[in-house]
């Protein structure tokens, strides 16, 4: 018996089940990367909020989106990989961040808390590396 062969064919699978998760979670990578341009096209206005309020609503829209793609992967992380806490630990985290970053956002827009920003930008670095790093995880298996 060929172990090479068995070996292939566990991994094909392995990979085959974590491809609905690698791709949310990659999709989320995406939309963070994205509110980071967003933002710089906004803050190229100097804090002139009428001049870049449309970028403005675009990096609000794109940090929901975000946030919405990481609850559907947490919860298929945890339907379909519960062994793998690796996986919906990391996830559920992502949400957190991305709930607290929404939220901090929500209050640097609605109430001009502008001093926040100096939290707001380094989170947004922090779920960034999150965000790379759990499809790279899902792929890589155990």
């Amino acid at each position: 018996m060929d172990t090479s062969i068995d070996t292939q064919q566990t991994v094909t699978r392995s990979t085959a089940k974590t491809t609905l998760f690698s791709a949310l979670t990659g999709l989320a990578a995406l939309a963070v990367l994205l509110q980071g341009l967003w933002a710089g096209i906004f803050l190229e206005h100097d804090g002139q909020r009428d001049d870049a309020s449309g970028w403005i609503d675009v990096h609000a829209r794109g940090g929901e989106v975000a946030l919405v793609l990481a609850v559907v992967a947490t919860a298929v992380a945890l339907w379909r990989h519960r062994a793998r806490r690796d996986l919906w630990i990391g996830s559920l985290a992502l949400v957190v961040l991305l709930v607290l970053e929404s939220y901090l956002g929500g209050l640097i827009r609605d109430d001009g808390k502008d001093t926040l920003t100096a939290v707001h930008v380094p989170l947004a670095m922090a779920i960034m590396a999150v965000s790379v790093w759990l499809p790279l995880r899902a792929r890589a298996g155990r």
